[in-house]
């Protein structure tokens, strides 16, 4: 990923706040000599090695996870919150359209689980991880026996050693402090909510 040095985030730990938070992200990979994309569900192991491990799983009739052979890289994409950046908004001309935005880039080379324990516990940590909050969470408990069998069947459990980690925190860091302040004005004018997070991280800025 091109990071100029006004906008690297190295911070690991909202690295990782940005990948508990959007872990829907994008998986891609090289299949038959062509880039391969997914789009799933991941999640994060931070204390699983130098960097942390990715886990997730996709349907056994996707042909990507034929590729995971735990040697050839792949990259996770985490999309944060992004916004476009209208020239109208900034104190100086001449100014130019722009987007400012927050993303991670996970790599390292996935590989499969196979055990079947160790599949069944990721379905139902991620159960318990997307529907925390809910009044009555939904449970892999709620499943019969056969089912879940069944559903195991249809699925590949993988894990990614993360080897590179990656934060871009594109936020008007290389604008003057006039600019800067126009464009919160003009994002939160706007009030989508993509456009309030990237105003409210603009405002965090040294």
């Amino acid at each position: 990923m091109y990071v100029p040095k006004h906008f690297a985030e190295t911070d690991v730990e909202r690295l990782r706040a940005l990948m508990r938070a959007h872990a829907f992200a994008t998986l891609v990979s090289v299949t038959d000599g062509v880039p391969f994309a997914t789009h799933v569900p991941l999640l994060l192991d931070p204390e699983r090695g130098p960097s942390g491990t990715l886990v997730g799983h996709m349907a056994r009739a996707n042909p990507q996870w034929q590729a995971f052979d735990g040697s050839s890289p792949a990259l996770a994409i985490f999309h944060g919150p992004h916004a476009y950046v209208s020239p109208r908004w900034f104190a100086s001309t001449p100014n130019v359209p722009s987007w400012n935005y927050e993303v991670v880039h996970a790599s390292g080379a996935p590989r499969l689980l196979d055990d079947p324990a160790a599949v069944r516990a990721l379905l139902e940590r991620s159960a318990a991880t997307f529907e925390a909050g809910a009044a009555t969470p939904w449970t892999l408990a709620s499943v019969t026996e056969h089912d879940v069998a069944g559903l195991q069947r249809g699925i590949v459990a993988f894990e990614i050693p993360i080897e590179r980690l990656e934060g871009k925190w594109k936020l008007s860091q290389n604008k003057h402090e006039a600019d800067r302040a126009g464009i919160v004005a003009g994002l939160r004018a706007e009030g989508r909510s993509d456009q309030i997070a990237i105003a409210a991280a603009m405002e965090l800025l040294p």
